[in-house]
């Protein structure tokens, strides 16, 4: 603990002066250097990222749980500051961020570059500033000896559906840890969102029959019959912005379906003898995805009726990706209260992005969502976030520990 101590000491002086200049702490830039350098993009490994954590998280003292993907290729992580105390908040983030295959960067995205007040890099806003401001604060965090522990739970594969958190949940109910809030620190310029749509994702497959375009009618349209499936999402998706209960709280106030990839066909002369495409829905909290995705699949099933009585061996298929739940916690729910009092903000907004906040609410932990930085700078090249925002998490997190973690 003397180690901790003097480290704390030192490190919390450093911290409260970078934070008055309007900048983070050192240590919060220096973690989130090493963070942005590791390549996490979904499609890759997350494990350097992982097992650095880890090995930081040990040189204080604070052992790791991992929970891994099927081919362990890929691993959440869930730590424990504060071992044997009652359980306390969640500080959650994912460590897997978006391609930037075909992005115009100025700047290597795998390498955090300062310029004009803010620090670009792929996931520097979407999530690992977060992720940074939390580990900067752990030697803080175990030096209060607070009456309850903190966590920090990182997951993989949050951006492809949200995979990782629910094993990692599992893992958590398996050993019996049940924590008594979250906090998810999406970009959300350091503003409580208590709301957000469920965000869900289809892939349609059509097999038709090739034939001569001269002679349609020996072959079965792939790409036809693919376009009465996207018109009929459409009709769908107009009745919703027509008739569905809208809220204002939300950029855009009501459920959305959109086709967004769409292949097939190989020549101009052949009739298409496959098409594919992936829908994204959105659904407004209270939405039914289940019947949503009947009446699609209903409609699918129609057309695949259609194109067998023309060909036996054609048809349609329609197949879940991923989904992750809409998220609703109360406006005035004592999570939501804490996160303001700590923001210094009287707002609590709503998002149309998915997090992972909803998964662990249906956990039943209560959770809120926060964090530094603007959602319309992620995904993008050329993401970033201001050093003031990231200055303005490590305040949130110095107010955390002020407060000892006392949220109820």
């Amino acid at each position: 603990m003397a180690l901790i101590e003097s480290v704390s000491g030192s490190a919390s002086r450093d911290a409260a002066a970078s934070i008055q200049a309007g900048r983070p702490s050192a240590r919060t830039l220096e973690i989130l250097h090493t963070l942005v350098g590791f390549d996490t993009v979904s499609r890759n490994s997350n494990l350097g990222l992982i097992e650095w954590v880890r090995d930081e998280l040990a040189k204080l003292g604070v052992v790791s749980r991992l929970s891994w993907d099927a081919d362990r290729r890929k691993a959440n992580l869930f730590a424990t500051l504060g071992d044997g105390r009652a359980p306390g908040i969640v500080l959650s983030g994912h460590t897997d961020v978006v391609p930037v295959d075909g992005q115009d960067w100025h700047s290597d995205p795998f390498k955090v570059t300062e310029r004009d007040g803010k620090l670009f890099g792929r996931g520097t806003a979407d999530m690992k500033g977060y992720i940074a401001s939390a580990l900067a604060a752990a030697p803080a965090i175990l030096h209060a000896n607070l009456p309850s522990a903190v966590h920090f739970a990182l997951s993989y594969d949050e951006e492809v559906g949200c995979f990782g958190v629910h094993e990692l949940i599992k893992d958590l109910q398996e050993a019996g840890i049940q924590p008594a809030g979250c906090i998810v620190g999406e970009p959300t310029l350091m503003q409580p969102v208590v709301s957000h749509k469920g965000t869900w994702r289809l892939r349609c497959c059509f097999r038709g029959r090739e034939a001569h375009s001269a002679m349609p009618t020996h072959g079965v349209n792939a790409v036809e019959y693919a376009a009465q499936l996207v018109v009929f999402m459409r009709e769908v998706a107009a009745r919703f912005v027509r008739e569905e209960p809208r809220d204002e709280g939300f950029p855009v106030p009501f459920s959305t379906i959109q086709t967004t990839t769409i292949a097939g066909g190989t020549a101009q002369n052949i009739v298409p003898n496959l098409c594919e495409l992936t829908v994204d829905l959105r659904t407004m909290p209270g939405t039914s995805f289940d019947a949503l995705h009947s009446q699609i699949r209903a409609f699918a099933a129609q057309l695949d009726a259609q194109m067998k009585r023309e060909s036996p061996e054609t048809g349609c298929e329609v197949e879940f990706l991923a989904g992750v739940p809409a998220f609703v916690v109360d406006d005035t729910a004592p999570i939501v209260n804490y996160a303001r009092r700590l923001a210094r903000t009287q707002g609590a907004g709503k998002v149309t992005f998915g997090t992972e906040a909803g998964i662990f609410s249906q956990a039943g932990i209560p959770t809120v969502i926060i964090g530094p930085g603007s959602i319309d700078d992620a995904h993008r090249p050329d993401e970033f976030v201001s050093l003031q925002q990231l200055a303005d998490c490590d305040t949130f997190m110095q107010r955390m520990i002020e407060s000892k973690f006392d949220w109820r």
